[in-house]
Order: structure tokens, then C-alpha cells, then sequence
């Protein structure tokens, strides 16, 4: 599914980003590094003792640390207007804020969310010459999920503080929200958090086309010994394909396709706490 076209312009109440890169921790940066290398087709190179990864359409980054902790989430915004307006934003919530925060733009700020995370909005830096992907198919770095002990606290801040917008939540039987899924574009989430015993990172997805290549990434992975965990199916929110992999620290890795593409004034959805929400086609991870 295209998401170049739209119908109307996001209020400029609403932040206006894509996700941009991730700074993943591990006991092993060089062996997860080789993983990501092998899984989805990333140029590595070792610089000051981290692990750059790049490839069309997406970038992480791998620095020593304990497994399965994100130290950072980069969300590029279109251009220093919109940074301006979000550093105004930030600036009015009296929350803490700095300039700078990550080598891959070029004017960036930074700040953390209740739980820790660190948060880096910027203008990307000017690719110099266009990848090319060899022998793979599109895998867009599109979004990101945490567990959290206090997830409503982490949703009030991405929408008060930052100026996502609320998609969809799941609630419990007796109306407890345990995930909510959170945008800052026209795709439906590039951000989600569930209500968990710890404050952790639990997955980053990358999309894809379509259910062509959906199954192509699938081949690729058996290809490579890389054992399939979780589908192919269809999520509820968002109603998308997907399937997802561990890498070499336990973190799960999903490749999407056709994600919902929706209006600024959609209305939030609710979806009951329950298998058929996590995958309508059978078995869902109920993590919360």
C-alpha cells in the first residue's frame, strides 16, 4: 500500500515525523550486528566502538550495553520548521529537553520519556549516494514497541508532550487499556506501548510491499536458518501482514505490509484484549 498520497494536511498541533533509526544495546554488538547483516541485508561499519548499520530505507545503530534495552529512537522530521514547532511544543511542556543527540542529523534535539528512553527528533542528513539493494526487497524502518510498567503515563507524554496522535487501544475485560498504538503520520502507528511487569523494548518492525514479498522475506530467512516465530498473519490494529524473528539478544524483528494509512481526524479505535486482536488469522502473543 502507498502512503505518498494523502487527502489533508495534519493541524500543526500534530507532530509530523517518520522513524528515522534505532540505537539497540547488547553484550554482543559485533554478533547482533552480524545478525542484522545477514537477516536484512545491512552494510555494517565499526566506528568508536559502535556498530553503524545502513541500508535503503533504514539505519540502527549497535552499541555494548545489556540485551534487549533500546537507548535511543530517531524520528526525522521534514525540515527544521517542524523541529522548530516541536522544540516550542517541548519548550511549553517545561519538560527536559537538549539540542543534539545522534550523529545522523544534521540539527536534532533530545529528551526522554517516563520510562527512560531516549527520544531524538532531527533533520536528516542528505544521503551522498543511493543504496542499492543486492539480492533484497523493501524493508522500510517504520515503527517501534515497548512494554511498559505505566503505559498510560508514556501515552499522555507522546501526545501532550511530543503531539502524537492516538490510533487505536486494546482494553482489558474491565476496561483497562493494555496497548495503545500511536502515530505521527498517516500510517496508522509508528509507535506502541503495552502494559508490562518491566520497562523494556519488546519489537521494531520494518514494511514491506505487499504479500509477495511478505513471503519472499520469509524464503530469505529459512535461506539463512533463521527460524520463523511468529506468523505470517494479519494484526487487528492497523490491519496489516506481517511475521516476525528473534535476533541473536531475543529481540523481536517484524517485516510488515499494507499497514492502514488513515486520516489526521480518524477516530481512536477499541479492540478487545484478546487473540483475535493480536492476529486474526490464529495465534496471538498476548505479551501484556
Amino acid at each position: 500500500m502507498e502512503v505518498s498520497t494523502v487527502k489533508s494536511r495534519r493541524p500543526e498541533t500534530c507532530l509530523t515525523a517518520t522513524l528515522h533509526h534505532l540505537v539497540i544495546a547488547s553484550p554482543s554488538p559485533a554478533l547482533l550486528a552480524t545478525f542484522y547483516q545477514t537477516a536484512l541485508g545491512y552494510d555494517i561499519a565499526e566506528r568508536d566502538g559502535m556498530f553503524f548499520a545502513k541500508a535503503l530505507d533504514r539505519q540502527l545503530l549497535f552499541v555494548a550495553g545489556r540485551a534487549k534495552i533500546l537507548e535511543a529512537a530517531g524520528f526525522a522530521v521534514p525540515d527544521r520548521a517542524e523541529l522548530e514547532r516541536l522544540r516550542r511544543r517541548i519548550d511549553a511542556s517545561h519538560w527536559p529537553c537538549r539540542p543534539g543527540g545522534s550523529p545522523l542529523f544534521v540539527e536534532s534535539i533530545s529528551i526522554r520519556d517516563p520510562d527512560g528512553t531516549e527520544l531524538i527528533f532531527g533533520v536528516a542528513q542528505q544521503q551522498s549516494a543511493p543504496l542499492l539493494e543486492a539480492q533484497m526487497w523493501p524493508a522500510r524502518l517504520q515503527h517501534v514497541v515497548m512494554s511498559s510498567r505505566d503505559p498510560e503515563r508514556v501515552v499522555r507524554f507522546f501526545m501532550e508532550v511530543l503531539g502524537f496522535t492516538l490510533s487505536d487501544n486494546v482494553i482489558d475485560p474491565e476496561g483497562g487499556v493494555r496497548t495503545s498504538f500511536l502515530r505521527c503520520s498517516h500510517e496508522h502507528h509508528s509507535f506502541a506501548v503495552f502494559k508490562a511487569s518491566e520497562d523494556r523494548f519488546d519489537h521494531h518492525c520494518y514494511e514491506t510491499k505487499d504479500w509477495n514479498q511478505i513471503r519472499d522475506w520469509c524464503d530469505h530467512m529459512a535461506k539463512q536458518n533463521i527460524p520463523i516465530q511468529w506468523g505470517p498473519g494479519r494484526h487487528g490494529p492497523g490491519n496489516n501482514l506481517f511475521m516476525f524473528v528473534h535476533d541473536t539478544d531475543g529481540n523481536w524483528v517484524e517485516i510488515s505490509a499494507e499497514l492502514e494509512v488513515v486520516e489526521h481526524d480518524r477516530p481512536v479505535g477499541q479492540w478487545p484484549h484478546e487473540q483475535r486482536t493480536l492476529n486474526s488469522w490464529g495465534q496471538g502473543l498476548l505479551r501484556s
